[in-house]
């Protein structure tokens, strides 16, 4: 009996997706767990894993084609099964220039049947042409950062995605074109630059994009549902910078400060497992390995992948995997589950110079660590007044798991890490 696949949640409280790419076609047979398509949200491209096993009959959207979560996207059934037809529908309109009005294919699932939809065309992209510059596009928040970190300029490009929607191959198409094209890119942008506007004008209105609406929704959720409170702590980390070069003096090793303060934040679960502990419905849950979130910073916002087993992880395995995920996370090539989970994250300002900040959890992490920047202090040392390095450090924690003696015993249990940075190789 045919199966209808809808837009999956991918992240969490996000409300509308696309398909950037299938990974299967009509005729196919897919198994429970095979990969069947690349859907994209505003914070990254996610590799969605095909939950039903069976043969695809129909992809009712196009590449490209955005929709809300829960509306049908695909039809499995038996091999040789017809897919049944399905009553036309309005499509959902575009909210801003990030989206596409979509056909009727793509439209919110009825409450009733199995809906079906005139299959999508797979046909190969036409190459990217030049149109009238007044002409609206319509580009995702991904393709706008990618032409951005490629200096190009999206105006003249038609987009091979349904309505003239620019989507990601096009820019993949007009950099491969050669040199000459992405350079002649770079002047259209500086010449479509908005002149400065001059003192006493009104404010520029700047379209916000679906990526910083849900960063919005969900900071101010977890501030109006989450009780935060906050510890401060001052770690000197004089031997954890001489430990770090002498790593780095090692052939093809480099690693970073943020690297040992992970390990540290994954030490101190070792050193207190009850603090690795987040909230849930159904009951508190108490992690065995610390599945550690990190902070990276994207030109439209930021996302936060989760490096696992962190405890387990040596610090040049941990600074690979963590370097890797911050690339893949900047190009739009994270997997669904390495952006779902965790139990707590760090977040380090310290490279911009920033000496110490707070940071808002990120739920269901029951736990935020800001990272300042090191810098000389005053310290004391057996009654001595010296100069020393020092970092400084604040826990966010949610007090629903964690009280207040809890969170300070795994506060001094990190910053014991990080004064004796040998502890944390072991």
């Amino acid at each position: 009996m045919a199966t209808t696949i809808r837009m999956p949640e991918v992240l969490a409280n996000v409300t509308e997706a696309a398909v950037q790419k299938w990974l299967v076609a009509p005729g196919d047979e897919v198994a429970v767990g095979q990969p069947f398509a690349e859907i994209e949200t505003e914070k990254a491209v996610v590799e969605y894993m095909a939950e039903t096993a069976g043969t695809v009959l129909q992809l009712l959207i196009g590449e490209g084609d955005a929709v809300d979560v829960g509306a049908p996207i695909a039809i499995v059934g038996e091999a040789g099964e017809v897919a049944p037809a399905s009553p036309a529908a309005a499509p959902p309109a575009a909210s801003d220039g990030d989206s596409v009005v979509v056909a009727p294919s793509a439209a919110a699932a009825p409450t009733a049947a199995v809906p079906v939809a005139a299959a999508a065309p797979t046909a190969a992209p036409a190459p990217a042409t030049t149109v009238d510059s007044g002409a609206r596009r319509f580009v995702s928040p991904l393709v706008r950062r990618l032409a951005r970190e490629k200096g190009l300029s999206l105006d003249g490009v038609v987009g091979s995605g349904p309505g003239g929607r620019i989507v990601r191959r096009d820019i993949e198409a007009l950099l491969a074109s050669g040199p000459a094209a992405a350079s002649a890119a770079a002047p259209a942008a500086a010449a479509a630059a908005p002149a400065p506007v001059a003192a006493g004008l009104e404010p520029e209105l700047i379209p916000t994009s679906r990526m910083r609406k849900t960063i919005a929704r969900r900071l101010t959720e977890s501030k109006s549902t989450v009780p935060h409170f906050y510890l401060t702590a001052d770690c000197r980390v004089d031997r954890l910078l001489e430990l770090r070069r002498e790593i780095n003096a090692i052939d093809g090793v480099k690693i970073s400060v943020n690297d040992l303060v992970v390990k540290a934040v994954a030490a101190a679960f070792v050193d207190v497992p009850e603090a690795n502990t987040t909230w849930s419905d159904e009951g508190m849950l108490r992690h065995r390995t610390a599945d550690i979130a990190i902070a990276v910073s994207l030109d439209d916002g930021l996302v936060t992948p989760v490096v696992r087993g962190v405890e387990s992880l040596s610090v040049t395995a941990l600074s690979a995997a963590i370097g890797d995920l911050a690339t893949r996370a900047r190009n739009g090539g994270l997997k669904q589950h390495e952006i779902e989970g965790g139990s707590f994250a760090v977040s380090n300002l310290g490279m911009f110079g920033t000496q110490a900040f707070s940071a808002i959890i990120n739920p269901p992490q029951a736990g935020i660590l800001a990272v300042g920047a090191a810098r000389p202090a005053p310290v004391v040392v057996d009654g001595v007044l010296e100069v020393g390095t020092v970092m400084t450090v604040t826990l966010s924690a949610d007090h629903r798991v964690l009280d207040g003696a809890l969170a300070a015993r795994w506060l001094a249990a990190f910053v014991a890490r990080i004064e004796n940075p040998v502890s944390i190789l072991a």
